[in-house]
């Protein structure tokens, strides 16, 4: 077989471009039986319960709780840097603005109105979030996608657990084209660009709820494996895939539309379920004798140490 790795033309602090290039060479050359496949925790935006959102801090204590996978979102920044964030635009629950003061209403919060280097003098972690009482508060500014995953490799390689796997959302509404990204090719093929100087190959997922989305990376993109989000109550899980016009990998839809007569039929037609965002162990533990394929929570330590890591 051929073994090979990914370039990776950013420049990067010491020793991580040599890590990653590493990383990507073990991937390439493994060989042998393969084990059956592990459950996939995953750590929604990280480990938002505990950890600011969508920021380095949350991915390395996800990956330390024991998640297979790395959820998070991207946006595209005026200079079309792909880095972290829930929403395009400043959410004033969680940022602060560049003189660490309160974004004033009049102020324009736009992401994509802004070049990465003004967006990370903005502090969006040390501010308490009501919704998140436990988490920690410490000064973080949004990631580069780039820098996210080679501080997460770096972190699975020096603890030898094995590599995580990413789930990685496009924030894409056809009202926010040309306002949060140039257009929505655009903004799918600098999330690409910016991924293949990663090379993660099979650890690879990208996710929307934006069926727009999905067809783009599906017809350009074919190798990759996508994930349907949802969160229709109304449409069926058949409606809503027959309208998508292909069979994704994975359909990942809000925990509580969920049946087990549902996970089984969303499977028996060749789909993984990884439902999301489930925070109570009774939730999990439920989830999990229907036999989901995965868990997206916001709590990777209390559900893994109760209910086993994957």
């Amino acid at each position: 077989m051929k073994c090979g790795i990914g370039l990776v033309k950013q420049p990067v602090k010491g020793n991580k471009l040599l890590i990653i290039l590493l990383c990507g060479l073990l991937a390439a050359c493994k060989t042998g039986t393969r084990e059956p496949e592990a459950f996939d925790w995953q750590g929604h935006r990280g480990a938002r319960g505990e950890a600011p959102e969508n920021s380095i801090p949350a991915m390395l204590r996800a990956l330390q709780e024991g998640v297979k996978t790395l959820e998070m979102d991207v946006v595209l920044s005026k200079d079309s840097v792909v880095l972290l964030s829930h929403e395009p635009w400043f959410n004033t629950d969680i940022c602060l603005d560049a003189e660490g003061g309160e974004w004033s209403d009049s102020a324009d919060r736009n992401i994509f109105h802004y070049n990465y280097s003004e967006i990370a003098a903005c502090d969006c972690g040390s501010k308490v979030y009501e919704r998140f009482p436990a988490q920690e508060h410490l000064k973080t500014a949004k990631p580069r996608l780039l820098d996210v995953i080679l501080e997460a490799e770096e972190a699975a390689l020096m603890v030898n657990r094995e590599e995580p796997f990413y789930n990685i959302e496009i924030k894409s509404k056809p009202e926010w084209d040309a306002v949060h990204y140039p257009s929505l090719e655009f903004y799918c093929d600098r999330v690409m660009e910016t991924l293949a100087k990663a090379s993660l190959e099979e650890r690879l997922v990208i996710q929307s709820f934006d069926p727009r989305a999905l067809r783009y990376m599906h017809e350009k993109y074919p190798q990759v494996s996508l994930a349907y989000l949802s969160e229709d109550g109304e449409r069926s899980p058949a409606e809503q895939i027959k309208d998508l016009g292909f069979v994704p990998a994975i359909y990942s839809c809000e925990f509580s539309l969920l049946s087990e007569a549902t996970v089984k039929q969303l499977q028996a037609s060749g789909m993984k379920v990884i439902p999301w965002t489930v925070n109570e162990i009774a939730d999990a533990e439920k989830l999990k004798a229907w036999g989901v394929d995965g868990i997206i929570t916001d709590y990777p330590a209390r559900m893994i140490s109760a209910l086993g890591r994957h």
